[in-house]
């Protein structure tokens, strides 16, 4: 039996407000590629199927239409958890009619244990695997809140609780092991000793819950888990493990190396562990520097003839005049239309001065323009990235001033609408 092990798909997330659904739609239509390619019998999904609780429809669509393709593939059974991204109810909805096509979906811990045994058969109906289903635990599924307790009494307590959630599957599952069939795990959780991104939001407080490899039960020949979008094997534990995102979700996943894992189980053993590499359909890419030295590394990036244009965050390092500084970066990427400007953050390389520090010994200020004495208060009294509004503002006031002589009392109530 061979089982693809994948999660974290986030489907409908947007980075810096920028839509990712071509990357996620070539993504899938890889992935149903590779389980054709590769004679896949079983896929399990860990969890954060989707971005947020309530899915754009574009979001769905790509869901569902990936669970069509794969149904008419030779992957017969397919395993679904949710995450803490996403909605249990709507994971849930069409769980009884897919139940039929053998999806199994777990969105939430549900009442019973039982119902996160799933046994799959193969063409005879005879038991050729079986997933502990487990989803992500929400602090009400396996913590019961006591008054007055301390923080270190909540986190025992919650550890506890998780710990005790798995515990309580392995008289489940004795008599497929006493047969000699293999019995797999999933979990959305955060694994002590495991190395976390910027778009991994913390589930529980502080990540309390976490808890070590060696505290699932040796019964299970997999753990298959999500949550954590870097790739990993949890505490040396080679059968423990986290697929990682199929896309980098974030810019501090930009060194990650994206792969699904496929299974080999033989006689009921697991026998060999695959990382198949994610390809690459559009980088995310850092520049950090003055303008001088990021100009001309812009204008030359090579894009690998990869099908989308590159994403940047660019840190500009700047003393004086960020203004015209950005402007020039703005002119860089439009020489380059295989890159485009996501995030800018301006990173200042002096601290802050008033503004009297600012006019040169042989200057007065008398002698300065409006809008540099304006960006000079600017730069005093602001954050690096909160006023390019203010200044393009100011510059409108400045279009209105030579109109008082023509009538103040007719430019008061355009002057009153641009302060506003």
């Amino acid at each position: 039996m061979r089982v693809l092990h994948t999660a974290d798909w986030h489907l409908g997330q947007r980075l810096a407000n920028q839509e990712r659904t071509e990357e996620h739609r070539a993504f899938l239509n890889w992935l149903c590629e590779t389980i054709c390619d590769q004679k896949i019998d079983l896929l399990v999904i860990a969890g954060d199927v989707f971005d947020t609780g309530f899915p754009s429809n574009t979001a769905l669509k790509l869901y569902y239409d990936f669970i069509r393709e794969v149904k008419n593939s030779c992957c017969r059974d397919l395993v679904i958890i949710g995450g803490n991204h996403d909605s249990v109810s709507t994971l849930n909805a069409p769980a009884e009619l897919l139940r039929h096509f053998n999806v199994h979906v777990v969105g939430g811990a549900p009442a019973s244990p039982e119902d996160q045994v799933i046994v799959l058969t193969d063409e005879d109906d005879q038991p050729k695997a079986v997933v502990c289903a487990v989803p992500f635990l929400r602090d009400k599924d396996v913590r019961l809140s006591v008054p007055g307790e301390t923080g270190e009494e909540k986190e025992a307590r919650l550890k506890q609780g998780i710990c005790d959630h798995y515990t309580q599957l392995v008289p489940l599952i004795q008599e497929f092991k006493q047969l000699g069939i293999p019995v797999l795990a999933t979990g959305h959780l955060f694994a002590a000793g495991g190395s976390a991104s910027d778009s991994e939001k913390e589930i529980h407080v502080g990540n309390l819950g976490q808890i070590c490899g060696d505290q699932f039960p040796e019964e299970f020949d997999y753990v298959a888990l999500g949550h954590l979008h870097r790739p990993q094997v949890v505490h040396k534990m080679q059968h423990i493990r986290y697929s990682g995102s199929p896309i980098p979700l974030s810019f501090s996943e930009i060194t990650d190396h994206k792969h699904i894992i496929i299974l080999d189980f033989e006689q009921g053993k697991l026998a060999n562990i695959h990382e198949v590499p994610v390809p690459c359909w559009r980088k995310l890419v850092r520049f950090k520097g003055t303008i001088e030295e990021l100009f001309p590394k812009i204008i030359a990036y090579d894009n690998a003839d990869l099908p989308y244009p590159a994403w940047a965050e660019v840190q500009l390092q700047y003393e004086h005049n960020l203004h015209d500084l950005t402007g020039k970066l703005q002119e860089a990427f439009a020489l380059q239309p295989q890159l485009q400007l996501l995030i800018h953050r301006p990173l200042r390389t002096i601290d802050s001065q008033t503004l009297d520090q600012q006019v040169q010994p042989e200057q007065d200020l008398a002698d300065l323009k409006p809008k540099e004495v304006f960006l000079k208060k600017c730069e005093e009294a602001l954050e690096a990235d909160t006023y390019l509004s203010l200044i393009s503002t100011f510059d409108e006031l400045l279009e209105l001033m030579p109109q008082l002589q023509d009538g103040p009392l007719a430019i008061l109530s355009s002057e009153e609408q641009v302060l506003e």
